[in-house]
């Protein structure tokens, strides 16, 4: 097998243009499109359909994507394995999760784990839910953490809970001594919404559509940490749950009751199952207590 061939297709999976992809590896287009021919040669195999300039990539590709980011993974990763045999140093438990459960959850439960394991290096890769079924893809990594549903179909999620959505607010604002807040109370609070690709943006859209109110985004970021930065600053109110609200900003933000109702789902995911180890389970097991103690006494938890 032609590793380079297997490079520029996952290059052009991921960046969208084999334009892209040839500059990433410098080299020219043509080239590039020679090293993606052997590679189909060589399977017998149509990855990509040609329309003019643009490829476009089969329900074949798709499919064989996983497991190309999967070789391409463990060859880059061999140096680096080499090293550890030569040094006699410990693999690093690797985790990858969503940015916005870190400070809440990932955080407090690595704090746990190092309880128990002192010595044991820790590798923690965060990224935004819609890079993370890309990171899936590629199994170097012992266990994952996001909110529910994951980007991808495998592995199956082990879910932690539903956590309720409420409305995060500046302690000193009018409405903060309230035990519930609907959509009505919101009129003349600027909203800051999370942006469309987000799961509470969609979940907060999907309700507001099903009981015929609207929200007036007055402010709209990528990120919840933003976002609730914002809330800090006095410039409105946003949607946040236990899990996501960084613990240092409950001293200026409170989270208050919504009504209706609307939940997020949380889970962990752990690409081989089967070879479940000690260190995956004691922080299985931090997961579960941090959560509980984030949405004790929380409807939906």
């Amino acid at each position: 097998m032609n590793l380079r061939s297997l490079k520029v297709f996952t290059l052009v999976m991921q960046e969208g243009t084999l334009a892209r992809a040839s500059d990433a590896m410098n080299l020219s287009q043509s080239a590039a499109s020679r090293l993606l021919h052997l590679l189909e040669e060589e399977f017998a195999i149509e990855l990509f359909r040609r329309d003019k300039r643009r490829l476009i990539p089969t329900a074949e590709a798709e499919r064989f994507l996983p497991e190309a980011l999967r070789i391409l993974s463990q060859i880059e990763a061999l140096p680096q394995f080499v090293q550890q045999i030569q040094t006699g140093t410990q693999d690093p438990f690797r985790i990858i999760a969503q940015t916005r459960i870190v400070n809440g959850l990932i955080i407090p439960a690595i704090e746990r784990l190092r309880d128990l394991f002192a010595d044991q290096p820790i590798k923690l890769e965060i990224h935004l839910r819609r890079d993370l079924g890309r990171r899936m893809m590629n199994d170097r990594y012992d266990i994952g953490v996001s909110a529910l549903p994951l980007p991808i179909d495998q592995p199956a999620p082990v879910r932690l809970g539903a956590a309720p959505l409420k409305v995060a607010i500046r302690k000193d604002h009018p409405l903060a001594d309230r035990a519930v807040l609907r959509p009505g109370d919101m009129t003349g609070v600027p909203y800051i919404a999370l942006d469309e690709t987000t799961v509470i943006r969609r979940i907060a859209d999907q309700e507001m559509a099903t009981i015929g109110a609207k929200l007036d985004v007055a402010h709209e970021v990528s990120l919840g940490s933003a976002a609730y930065r914002l809330v800090q600053r006095g410039l409105g109110f946003t949607f946040a749950d236990p899990i996501a609200l960084d613990p240092e900003l409950e001293k200026e933000v409170r989270l208050i009751d919504w009504e209706p109702r609307m939940d997020i789902e949380f889970g962990y995911f752990i690409p081989n199952p089967e070879r479940k180890t000690e260190l995956i389970r004691a922080f299985e097991d931090a997961l579960r207590t941090i959560y509980l103690e984030r949405c004790a006494g929380k409807p939906g938890a």
